[in-house]
């Protein structure tokens, strides 16, 4: 293929945040292709598609061999070896999140509607939400969901996770983007500092989701090159075990503490409520 020589795995390696200009020039090169093809359905496509495009370039970044080629490893070393994948991933994230964030903002409302009508489902089309009804524990266990199977299709499919990694940052972006346009549409506001707004209201539990999910993704497929590559009763295989299952347990706790910021924010973050209530009235 000729796409994955933009950005190639070493080279995302050495620069991880060249993944922002790669995830939004996928994303762009996905929605074009699932509108004109796919033209019923084309948000839902284009999520299959960017994964895609991405899975080439992602290919080899989670390697086992950090383990495995240190004498005495620890598990805090390779979490250090660790994080520049884990950066390229989140770089990736918020190149595919802002992109749809931006479509969804500037493109007419009916445009907007039809382009990315499965994302918009998610919230029922906007409805407005129920802040009492966000208990910490349904959050998190919802999300744990989210998280293992993150986990197991890294595990099977090398770095597979990438289609719920793509479909969350699609998700977020297009709701956080078609809420402030929707605000700004019920007033005199700018849908861009609207935007603004709900972006520094949601942005740490946001990210600490979202990372939790790469964390995940990460530990699966470097798990997954370990089973191929190595012996399995071998004393690597072992370490490469331990500390990925580690790095697991690392993820669930940043999702933890990212759904104890969620509930803390949609319980008393008024700014956040007030566009919310602006943009769907009850």
């Amino acid at each position: 293929m000729v796409f994955e020589q933009l950005y190639s795995a070493d080279y995302l390696k050495k620069h991880p945040w060249y993944g922002f200009l790669l995830g939004i020039c996928y994303t762009i090169l996905g929605l074009f292709i699932a509108l004109t093809i796919f033209k019923n359905d084309p948000a839902l496509i284009a999520v299959g598609i960017i994964s895609l495009f991405l899975m080439p370039s992602l290919m080899n970044l989670n390697s086992s061999t950090i383990i495995s080629n240190k004498k005495t490893p620890t598990y805090w070393s390779y979490l250090k070896e660790t994080l520049p994948h884990i950066k390229v991933y989140v770089a990736l994230f918020f190149g595919i999140f802002f992109t749809f964030a931006g479509f969804a903002i500037l493109l007419p409302k009916l445009a907007a509607g039809h382009l990315f009508q499965t994302q918009l489902a998610i919230v029922g089309g906007g409805k407005a939400i129920n802040f009492s009804a966000s208990l910490f524990w349904d959050l998190f266990t919802w999300n744990l969901q989210v998280l293992g199977l993150s986990f197991f299709l890294s595990l099977i499919v090398g770095n597979g996770a990438i289609l719920f990694i793509t479909w969350n940052a699609s998700v977020w972006g297009t709701i956080f983007g078609n809420l402030a346009k929707t605000g700004a549409l019920m007033s005199t506001a700018n849908p861009l500092i609207l935007f603004l707004l709900i972006i520094l209201s949601v942005f740490p539990h946001t990210f600490l989701e979202g990372l939790s999910y790469m964390i995940a993704a990460v530990s699966g497929s470097t798990l997954s090159d370990g089973i191929v590559k190595q012996k399995l009763t071998s004393a690597t295989m072992w370490l490469i075990t331990k500390y990925n299952l580690l790095l697991l347990l690392t993820a669930i706790l940043v999702l933890a503490i990212g759904m104890l910021v969620e509930t803390y924010v949609l319980g008393n973050f008024t700014t956040y409520r007030l566009i919310i209530n602006l943009a769907f009235p009850r």
